[in-house]
């Protein structure tokens, strides 16, 4: 028997204009799973995750949920789209092995969306490390 999921607590990179708007965008949506946004690295998410590799937040969503579940990469966008009213039957489909590269591809394009925007970027200086595309 499984657990119901309750609760999902969200990182996002509160440097990134791209996560902050996005962070927006889902607190305005009708949620059937509360979501807390809460910034990547930040000694709130350190408090209350003290085990996970904090830097890898910053350059990957990170999603938990209230009984420990971690989601990564796709499965956290995947994850946060489920927890909407409007967007679950979409997320239901992008889970699946027909769904997964569009997925990918949303993935791809923020990376590289936040590569270009990324402070030093319009200055021709490298992108950080949460710029790196994800795995």
């Amino acid at each position: 028997m499984s657990t119901p999921v309750r609760g999902l607590t969200v990182l996002y990179d509160a440097q990134c204009s791209l996560c902050v708007h996005l962070r927006s965008w889902l607190l305005r949506q009708r949620q059937l799973v509360p979501l807390d946004l809460v910034p990547a690295a930040s000694d709130e998410a350190k408090r209350r995750f003290p085990r996970l590799d904090h830097s890898r937040t910053l350059r990957e969503i990170t999603v938990i949920g209230d009984r420990g579940q971690i989601y990564t990469g796709p499965a956290a966008w995947v994850v946060c789209l489920w927890a909407l009213a409007e967007y679950r039957p979409r997320a239901h489909w992008l889970a699946t092995p027909a769904g997964q590269p569009f997925v990918r591809v949303t993935m791809l394009a923020a990376a590289k969306y936040r590569e270009a925007t990324a402070s030093g970027a319009a200055a021709g200086t490298p992108c950080d490390e949460r710029c790196s595309v994800p795995g």
